[in-house]
């Protein structure tokens, strides 16, 4: 399957064009940035217009075999020159149809545009690129935009997150892989067997690049012998135990693994989201003040109630009740068949809860980094 370009590499890439065009005076039909995947981006440019104070562009998104609404949408970027007051060399801002940020416990903080980290560290890095070439060293501002984006933004997740007005600019690794169901299962069966025929009888999985950059990051183990289960944790562990695996770890950021506390084994948003409710229950459990339990279940982001749960001293005994009903319904999923452990975590407060047994893993973890 084809795999396509995210947002953040299309705003990128106008961002450059326009950019080049700008500090040269030449004009740019087509340009090539490097995703965080490693894989350049070659991208046509569109609708140009020239003045002498600024240039815009467009990139025209291709998502490639995925079903994606923005496929098709323009992405636009208007690139000028920035007042000398201004500190910073390269200024970001998001225009018509571009996304703001309501409500905390998101990527950007409350009042920005919805470009996230990542494609601004790419928009940045292109965009010096274009500037060190033309060895210019003063300040650009940069208005990233979408047309359709705020029509678009009534087809997203984004009005319940609290981002209004449009779209966001996202993208971690720059690319946009395809999401066939079997196609995704048949790449965990195919990592989970490779792995399997290495000899081990044990295997950590995590559901996408988050969980398994805080395994390399927080416990120094290589993401790369990892296996990315993506939602499908169930059909991961019914493959796991039809391998022969005895044992396996599954780390996640607590608004993935929550809903595994309470049964759900396909964790894709389509399929089911209670993750307030859990963690409202979990929060009753141990008689966290009433008031508190209501604020958790109007939250959008469970980033903003694990705050709330902090504040009422309790997080500890909240996130290893949680740990202990990860495992127990993997294991019943994996029929007494295979040994579970989980480790929880969010982006704010790190490791929030791992079970008993997760140490061990790092005995074993450590000894296979090591050979």
């Amino acid at each position: 399957m084809r795999y396509g370009f995210t947002t953040g590499s299309c705003a990128a890439a106008a961002s450059k064009a326009a950019a080049y065009m700008l500090l040269t005076g030449l004009k740019k039909t087509e340009i090539t940035i490097e995703t965080p995947k490693g894989i350049p981006y070659r991208a046509n440019i569109l609708d140009i217009m020239r003045s002498e104070n600024e240039v815009r562009c467009a990139v025209e998104k291709d998502g490639g075999d995925d079903p994606d609404i923005t496929t098709g949408t323009w992405i636009c970027a208007k690139v000028s020159y920035a007042e000398e007051s201004v500190k910073e060399q390269i200024i970001i801002e998001g225009g018509i149809g571009v996304g703001r940020v309501t409500k905390p416990g998101l990527d950007q903080p409350v009042g920005n545009a919805a470009i996230n980290r990542v494609p601004r560290e790419m928009i940045k890095k292109e965009v010096l690129e274009v500037c060190r070439l033309a060895d210019y060293k003063g300040s650009l501002r940069i208005e990233i935009s979408v047309p359709e984006g705020e029509k678009l933004c009534e087809r997203t997740f984004n009005p319940r997150l609290g981002i209004v007005d449009g779209i966001s600019i996202l993208g971690t690794s720059g690319i946009v892989e395809p999401m066939s169901s079997q196609a995704l299962i048949d790449t965990i069966r195919i990592e989970l067997r490779q792995r399997r025929v290495l000899g081990y009888d044990y295997v950590a999985v995590s559901p996408g690049n988050y969980g398994l950059e805080f395994i390399r990051k927080t416990y120094g183990y290589d993401l790369d012998k990892s296996v990315k289960c993506s939602n499908f944790i169930g059909a991961t562990i019914d493959m796991a135990v039809e391998m022969g695996f005895q044992k396996m770890l599954l780390t996640g950021h607590i608004g993935k693994l929550i809903k595994v506390a309470g049964g759900i084994m396909n964790t894709h948003s389509k399929e089911a989201d209670c993750r307030m409710e859990l963690l409202a229950a979990f929060s009753v459990k141990e008689q966290i003040e009433p008031l508190q339990v209501r604020r958790i279940l109007e939250c959008v982001t469970t980033e903003e109630a694990v705050s709330i749960i902090e504040e009422s001293g309790k997080l500890q005994q909240v996130m290893e009740q949680i740990a202990k009903r990860i495992c127990y319904y993997m294991e019943n999923r994996a029929g007494g068949k295979m040994k579970t452990d989980c480790i929880l975590f969010s982006s704010e407060y790190g490791e929030l809860a791992k079970s008993k047994g997760a140490e061990e893993w790092f005995i074993l973890l450590g000894r296979e980094q090591a050979r």
